[in-house]
């Protein structure tokens, strides 16, 4: 039994998801070597603080910039597995047609709200990311100057990304809707809390 919900096949769309699985799965191991990361610094920041009196220079600074990596990086490979809370309480007694049309409409929001936190975020690092300046003397941090443009930057990328599963998963309802298929692909199908429990069990068995 495979810890994933989402069903493959040989369609375009289901082709088009593993192609863009293989991107989610990479920024998300990105963000997991992130966090171990500063996990490392945060040991070397109180080790160095409690042994030399010496600790990170600018540890908040670096925290604070690693902190977008690992919060937005992983928003679309968690959304491909339905991994977002999410208030089912309605939507667990539907089925059929009526069950694909209201997760399709749940996902047509999320893709309009998607669309307009690219927008904002974008501008949000426009305002940040002085084309005119040097690249090192632009919006910064306050204890040892850091470039803010760089995690920024990230926030927009990511809902980017994000935004491409949002499309993949409407065409994956509507094509649901369409065909009243029980099992759709490119989708993550609704699960009762015992077996969400042992594919996560599943997961951290490996």
């Amino acid at each position: 039994m495979s810890s994933s919900s989402v069903l493959t096949d040989a369609s375009r769309l289901s082709r088009a998801d593993q192609v863009w699985l293989r991107l989610e799965r990479a920024l998300t191991l990105a963000s997991g070597v992130v966090i171990f990361a500063l996990v490392v610094l945060a040991v070397y920041n109180v080790l160095g603080r409690k042994m030399f009196g010496a600790p990170v220079p600018g540890y908040v600074d670096w925290t604070e910039q690693f902190m977008a990596i690992f919060a937005f990086l992983g928003l679309s490979y968690c959304q491909r597995e339905g991994g977002h809370i999410r208030m089912d309480l309605l939507v667990s007694n539907l089925h059929g047609r009526v069950l694909w049309f209201a997760e399709l409409l749940s996902v047509i929001f999320m893709w309009l709200m998607t669309t307009a936190l690219i927008y904002g975020t974008w501008f949000h690092f426009t305002r940040s990311f002085d084309w005119s300046a040097p690249m090192w003397s632009r919006d910064s941090s306050i204890d040892i100057a850091l470039p803010l443009w760089p995690a920024k930057l990230v926030v927009p990328v990511a809902l980017a990304i994000l935004w491409v599963r949002l499309i993949l998963q409407i065409w994956g309802y509507w094509r649901a809707l369409r065909t009243d298929d029980p099992q759709p692909v490119a989708v993550p199908l609704p699960q009762d809390a015992s077996t969400q429990a042992a594919r996560e069990a599943e997961t951290v068995d490996g």
